[in-house]
């Protein structure tokens, strides 16, 4: 684990390792702490639940050290180049090596377990769980991060999140292990805590909505608040985005 602090943002950053499979490889500006865990448990192969840069840092080292690099080949040919993200991400994140990657398979086996991949765009649209089928451990990403959600990012889509919630809790799996929130032990109360959140959310927005109240005022109505991270990323995060993504798959609504 690294922790991040800047301009009144702190935020915990997460990378696990479970039977030789390395799960996510952290923020390139905390590599003195992923790196020497990354040499420790000496994994297998690598695999990233999505291409954002504080999951996927470290995976130039990896590579560098043997260690292929499955993912999403959604975004594999971004990866390949020089990082091109918004200059606070990088001052945050740091500035991600270029890195080659392999296709994530839809399942697979590492020394002693199975595991499978399970799409979950939202957050992402490159975005994949990973549930380790022997142990039923859930290894989330960014799907989960907490139950109330205040901001998104701007490409973020609520919708979909919603559904990749849904499609995940069709499986067994009880712990989760979040890449900023940590260790969850009853997984699927949290995940189920925050379906419950994000689909009060849309009701509430499409009923505003109806009521002929614009994004704007909806965001006054159901995030009164600023929060230091709109201000630290110039407006990339920010609740609006909540609001706006749920309006745009219900335009008429």
């Amino acid at each position: 684990m690294g922790l991040n602090r800047g301009l009144g943002v702190t935020l915990s950053c997460y990378a696990y390792e479970s039977d030789g499979v390395l799960l996510d490889t952290g923020a390139h500006s905390l590599r003195k702490f992923f790196r020497p865990f990354i040499q420790k448990v000496s994994p297998d192969l690598a695999a990233i639940t999505h291409s954002h840069e504080d999951h996927s840092g470290n995976a130039a080292f990896c590579a560098e050290k043997g260690i292929p690099v499955y993912m999403n080949p959604m975004n594999a040919g971004d990866c390949a180049r020089r990082a091109n993200y918004p200059l606070y991400r990088k001052l945050f994140w740091g500035s991600r090596p270029a890195f080659a990657s392999e296709r994530m398979p839809g399942s697979f086996s590492s020394r002693t377990h199975d595991w499978r991949a399970i799409r979950t765009p939202g957050h992402a649209a490159d975005h994949v769980a990973l549930l380790d089928e022997t142990t039923g451990q859930l290894f989330s990403g960014d799907l989960f991060v907490s139950v109330k959600q205040k901001v998104a990012l701007r490409e973020e889509n609520i919708p979909e999140t919603i559904r990749s919630i849904r499609a995940v809790l069709e499986h067994d799996f009880g712990e989760m292990f979040c890449c900023h929130a940590g260790h969850v032990k009853d997984g699927r109360k949290a995940l189920t805590g925050k379906l419950e959140f994000l689909t009060s959310l849309r009701e509430n927005v499409l009923r505003l909505h109806g009521e002929g109240r614009p994004a704007t005022e909806i965001q006054q109505v159901l995030f009164p608040n600023s929060y230091p991270i709109t201000r630290f990323s110039s407006g990339e995060w920010d609740s609006i985005f909540l609001i706006t993504s749920i309006l745009d798959e219900h335009p008429g609504q």
